[in-house]
């Protein structure tokens, strides 16, 4: 393909890192057939983006394997533009670190060729019996006849998700550095791939996965591979009752936290699309009624500014994400009157005529009541500016993904999201997988912007992420992914994600509690969602 295209691509504004082949992404040395469709990948895109992460991720591994052969890593997730990374049996040191760069520069400056090499069932049993990586394992054990494909470069095998640079020398951007216990590879994003942006340190965020690593590793899932093994023992349910139980603790821990502080009125719960926000509230609602406090929750939707007072985007169309959107000032009024003990007038949003309607419908809360507030703006202070800080308990939610498919390749918290989204629009909303998948930039887009900034300034970080809930959602998924067409746009995303749910044995639903945040996806869940 690169030689029929050598021109386009040697022209290119942007570097080119692969192809979409009818609609789906393909490495440049892909082999063309009649009537293929071709558009050039370059880093100024998701998916360029994805594959240039994935090349500076191999080329670290091989740097580390020809230095320290015996090193076990672990790449566990994703911060700020960086994979964070760790060495299971050995402490790390600068003069470590400065050699695995001096490596990765000579392995970059060589441009060595990334094969993609096909073993077959045999030959990759063989392999993996002397390697690390479980991914061999995953296909071996679900008996795929085809074997195992890896990527080769000199002498240097292994495995990595998806595809990848065809040469060692287009991720020359990138910077390895020395991270608490362990690393973290950086690269830019696609948005300025030509450089590298400030590494943004969060600190909660970083806990709360550590916390939820540590656990999984405790109880011996931490991988596909390990949590396909117990489908097979028939211990699902057992990953079922753990993951129920942990969402369980530390809900009761984040309501004990706030029935501690008298001063706390208001309770803020924001976080990025399908975090399952909705059965979070209603279970931490519980979990207060215990504590005494008595929720009372009021809507954000409801006080829009007026459509015509409505901010536009570059496109001219309304933003209704921005804050500026929400008329902040009745907000803030209707928040000091509440907990000043007086009623209020309750407005309802009329979104077809664009304007407030009020119907009559008061609110006043009692001394043993308290706010609970869900929204995309409620980290930003701007949202409750005139209440006071220690009134406030600020709440951000995620489903912050720790499970890995193998040692080197981790699972996106983002697309943990995107396939519950996909499942809960399907079910809930009557929208397809293809209209999901085709908004689900400017839905990004909204989260980078209104929720990630303010992220490090809740009091409490919940994970809503479930171990075995890909196993679940994939029976509900694939078949929606499956009806996009490779004449559609959207027919790449569609192929990765079914080839990352096909890793996945298949979970019943039978044992899952209708209390799960996982049942606001799939249906049947006991609370209103």
């Amino acid at each position: 393909m690169y030689d029929l295209l050598k021109d386009k691509i040697e022209n290119a504004e942007m570097e080119v890192i692969a192809c979409r082949c009818n609609n789906e992404v393909r490495s440049l040395n892909f082999k063309l057939y009649e009537d293929s469709k071709i558009e050039l990948v370059d880093l100024n895109s998701k998916d360029g983006m994805l594959i240039y992460i994935r090349g500076i991720m191999y080329i670290m591994s091989k740097a580390l394997n020809e230095l320290y052969p015996e090193a076990l890593l672990t790449v566990n997730y994703q911060l700020s533009n960086a994979m964070f990374c760790e060495l299971d049996n050995m402490d790390i040191t600068e003069e470590m670190i400065s050699k695995i760069h001096e490596k990765m520069e000579e392995i970059i400056n060589k441009n060595l060729d990334i094969k993609k090499v096909k073993m077959s069932k045999e030959e990759a049993e063989e392999f993996y019996k002397k390697e690390r990586t479980l991914k061999g394992k995953i296909q071996i054990s679900q008996a795929d006849s085809e074997g195992a494909c890896l990527y080769y470069c000199e002498n240097y095998f292994n495995y990595f998700f998806g595809v990848m640079p065809i040469k060692t020398g287009y991720t020359k951007v990138y910077d390895i550095v020395k991270y608490r216990d362990g690393f973290i590879v950086r690269y830019p994003n696609w948005k300025t791939p030509t450089k590298l942006t400030p590494f943004i340190e969060n600190k909660k965020l970083v806990s709360t996965l550590d916390e939820y690593e540590d656990i999984y590793k405790l109880i011996g899932i931490n991988t596909i591979y390990k949590l396909n093994q117990e489908v097979r023992k028939d211990n699902a349910q057992d990953a079922i009752l753990l993951s129920e139980a942990l969402h369980e603790k530390k809900m009761a821990q984040i309501a004990d936290n706030i029935a501690k502080d008298k001063n706390i009125k208001v309770v803020l719960i924001a976080g990025p699309s399908s975090s399952g926000k909705t059965t979070f509230a209603k279970r931490l609602g519980i979990q207060l009624r215990l504590n005494g406090l008595k929720p009372v929750t009021i809507s954000v939707d409801n006080y829009f500014v007026e459509r015509e007072e409505n901010p536009k985007d570059e496109h001219g169309n309304y933003d209704f994400e921005c804050i500026e959107a929400i008329d902040t000032k009745l907000f803030n009024e209707h928040l000091v009157k509440l907990l000043s003990g007086e009623e209020v007038l309750i407005p309802t949003f009329n979104f077809t005529k664009g304007t407030k309607e009020y119907s009559g419908k008061t609110l006043k809360i009692a001394e043993d009541e308290i706010l609970v507030i869900e929204g995309i703006h409620c980290l930003n202070d701007k949202l409750t500016n005139d209440i006071s800080r220690t009134q406030k308990y600020k709440i951000y939610i995620s489903a912050l993904t720790v499970l890995n498919i193998d040692y080197y390749n981790r699972i996106s918290t983002t697309d943990t999201r995107l396939i519950r989204r996909i499942v809960r629009d399907h079910q809930f909303r009557g929208y397809s997988a293809k209209h999901t998948i085709k908004m689900w930039y400017s839905v990004n887009r909204g989260e980078q912007q209104y929720i990630y900034p303010y992220q490090e300034q809740a009091n409490s970080m919940f994970n809503s992420s479930l171990i075995y809930e890909l196993g679940v959602l994939k029976q509900y998924a694939i078949p929606l992914l499956e009806s996009i067409k490779n004449t559609e746009p959207e027919f790449a995303e569609a192929t990765r994600l079914k080839k990352l749910l096909s890793y996945f044995d298949t979970i019943s639903t039978k044992d899952i509690p209708k209390t799960s945040l996982i049942r606001e996806f799939i249906g049947d869940s006991m609370f209103e969602v």
